[in-house]
């Protein structure tokens, strides 16, 4: 009897969060790429404030690896550090809210 054992590699990001420039009025959609699926204690925060899904901040993962943020209409005032946490694991970008000139 052979008995396969390994052990369970610890997941790493795989592709981090990007910084993003959008006009007021606009959505921001933040990626991150984790290596395999499972990590517990997702999170996404703006600025020390944790996010939760609704209408204005959409929370999605696809495949319990990729983990999406999407900021609908967003304002300046929404400008700051975007951050992903999950688990041990952390990923965080610059959103920049630019208003529109007239």
């Amino acid at each position: 009897l052979l008995l396969l054992c390994h052990a369970e590699e610890a997941a790493v990001v795989v592709s981090g969060l990007r910084n993003t420039d959008v006009f007021v009025g606009e959505s921001a959609t933040f990626t991150c790429e984790l290596s395999h699926p499972g990590v517990k204690n997702v999170q996404w925060w703006l600025d020390g404030t944790l996010l939760h899904n609704n209408l204005v901040t959409e929370i999605s993962e696809q495949d319990g690896r990729i983990h999406t943020l999407t900021l609908n209409d967003v304002a300046c005032h929404d400008s700051g550090t975007v951050t992903f946490r999950a688990g041990s694991l952390i990923s965080s970008a610059k959103l920049l809210v630019k208003g529109i000139s007239l």
